[in-house]
């Protein structure tokens, strides 16, 4: 799991809004033509609750009806990023419990994603500093995408023995070559340009210039708003790697994968094998299989199978120990079981993507109006 952004940030960044403890989750409010929403747990990176995911959905039913607004905006509090994810020390609790408020959760979070994604109301995610795993959910399936310098984005599942999900398999699956997968399998994060390059990301906006971009859009239509204020992004770092990265992860057998990274015979190759191995070797298994398989479906679709793989993930050891390592104890030296690529089996992979019963992501004929399956 990867640690928090530190850099400071101007307080001009984000307009401050209502931290105490008695302060909801998630702001809503008008301003003109707009309807902003604030993810607003600050001190958690913004980590997304059952609450939240309701909250949201429910405000993008009304605000997608509403012929009044022109533009829906998402933005996160305080000064470290949009959002770290979901708030994954609920679901190891969880896990550990052996409940299923985590299945509700990835149900409903799943939705929203689609939601978000089939919304007629231009949307607008500001994704600056952290925005990670469930943080993509709410941003990356949006209209515009818009990143800045302090961006950091990425999928850390495999590190915490769990899978790309938020439709992360989906968008991975369509980056250019195999950089998708590199990102998928290393647990890693990018910045600006290369988010925007692998498509997890539109448009470039210095951060200094958020205040502005918010004040436009409650006055221009979305695209104009952003267009404006927007500039040529930073170089993407990943792109001129791409020869070596689409060489080594072709195919489909992982520990091939680590194999063709290690005789690459560059620095950036070697550092990918030994991160790759030091996650989940299950999850890097599965992981693998579901983007292969995610290529060529839809995203409701991906987002299906997504639930699925979460439902046997949340079951598995591997999930509870990751989250114990790497967020719980932070000891850093999870004990994964199977503990090496080599002892995963091609039945225990295929067991993940087992259906689920009354379990199964199904989606409303009309996203916009209703969560209920």
């Amino acid at each position: 799991m990867s640690g928090p952004h530190e850099a400071q940030q101007p307080d001009q960044a984000r307009q401050p809004e209502p931290q105490g403890a008695d302060a909801p989750p998630v702001l809503a409010r008008r301003d003109g033509r707009v309807g902003h929403l604030v993810l607003n747990r600050p001190r958690a990176i913004n980590a997304l609750t059952m609450e939240m995911v309701g909250l949201i959905t429910e405000q993008l039913q009304e605000w997608e009806a509403d012929p009044q607004v022109g533009t829906i905006v998402l933005t996160g509090a305080g000064e470290r990023g949009l959002c770290a994810g979901g708030d994954i020390v609920a679901l190891w609790k969880d896990a550990k419990a052996g409940g299923r408020e985590a299945q509700d959760f990835w149900s409903a979070e799943y939705r929203l994603n689609a939601m978000i994604d089939e919304l007629t109301t231009p949307y607008v995610a500001v994704m600056d500093g952290i925005v990670l795993g469930g943080g993509i959910g709410l941003s990356a399936h949006g209209r515009i995408r818009v990143v800045t310098e302090r961006s950091r984005i990425g999928m850390p599942e495999t590190g915490i023995g769990f899978i790309p999900d938020v439709g992360g398999t989906y968008l991975l699956s369509r980056a250019p070559g195999e950089t998708g997968t590199h990102l998928a399998l290393t647990a890693g994060q990018v910045g600006a340009g290369d988010a925007i390059a692998l498509g997890l990301a539109d448009r470039f906006v210095p951060s200094e210039r958020l205040p502005r971009l918010l004040q436009a859009l409650a006055e221009t239509p979305a695209e104009e708003a952003v267009d404006a204020l927007a500039e040529e992004p930073p170089p993407a770092p990943l792109l001129p790697e791409r020869s070596w990265i689409d060489a080594a992860y072709a195919g489909d057998d992982a520990e091939e994968i680590v194999r063709r990274l290690r005789e690459t015979g560059t620095e950036a190759a070697d550092e990918a094998a030994e991160t790759i191995l030091t996650r989940s070797p299950t999850s890097v298994a599965v992981t693998l299989r579901a983007l292969r398989s995610a290529a060529g479906m839809s995203l409701r679709e991906a987002l299906a199978q997504e639930a699925r793989l979460a439902y046997h993930c949340h079951a598995s050891a591997d999930f509870v120990e990751g989250v114990r390592a790497q967020v719980v104890d932070k000891d850093r030296d999870p004990r994964w079981s199977p503990a090496s690529l080599a002892e995963v089996t091609a039945s225990q992979v295929e067991a993940y993507f087992a259906p689920i019963g009354e379990h199964e992501l199904t989606f409303p004929d009309d996203p916009h109006t209703s969560t209920e399956a």
